[in-house]
């Protein structure tokens, strides 16, 4: 990929994460990238065509892949916060409200398979984590499927929350919450 066509991702992905798909303008993207407006139709057919080179670039899409979530110790409660953790790190306040921005109708069935790698990640390394710690003998049977999904809601929940409202909603910081949740939550399991 050549600069100029860089430039102008870069520049369509930040208004996006900032304004949303539909306020961004061709214009707003050609000023903001440093290039006139027939630089950027050379380079891309469409404000979606953009976009979507956009989202296959890693640093546009956030790279939560199973493997992230490789350092487990096969103890629930650190690997628990690990997952939690791994997935904060990885989805910062910007990643959120662009996965936001690019939710508009006119692009959300081409961005909605791209956005949920990052869920999928997480629950597919979670539950395989569950099945594993149940194999163990760590974990009694249970609809592990289901348990993921409930510990991922948690997990996206607070990050949405932080990213959205940073500290207005709730004072609670990310290791308190962190700490916390996992704690009720293998409780939950165990009983």
């Amino acid at each position: 990929m050549d600069d100029t066509s860089q430039r102008i991702i870069d520049a369509a992905m930040a208004l996006i994460r900032d304004k949303g798909y539909v306020a961004t303008t061709t214009k707003d993207i050609a000023r903001e990238a440093g290039v006139n407006e027939c630089t950027l139709f050379r380079k891309f057919k469409t404000k979606k065509d953009i976009v979507l080179s956009g989202v296959e670039q890693e640093r546009w899409r956030g790279d939560v892949t199973p493997e992230l979530f490789r350092e487990v110790k096969w103890e629930l409660v650190p690997d628990l916060e690990m997952f939690m953790a791994k997935y904060m790190d990885k989805m910062t306040p910007d990643f959120v409200r662009l996965s936001i921005g690019l939710r508009a109708p006119q692009i959300y069935a081409e961005t909605a398979p791209l956005i949920m790698k990052v869920p999928e990640a997480f629950l597919s390394a979670l539950t395989q984590y569950f099945h594993e710690m149940e194999r163990k003998g760590k974990l009694p049977p249970l609809d592990f499927e289901c348990l993921a999904l409930n510990f991922f809601s948690g997990t996206f929940g607070y990050t949405f929350l932080r990213a959205s409202f940073e500290q207005a909603l709730s004072a609670v910081d990310r290791e308190r919450y962190i700490r916390q949740s996992v704690a009720v939550f293998v409780r939950g399991m165990r009983e």
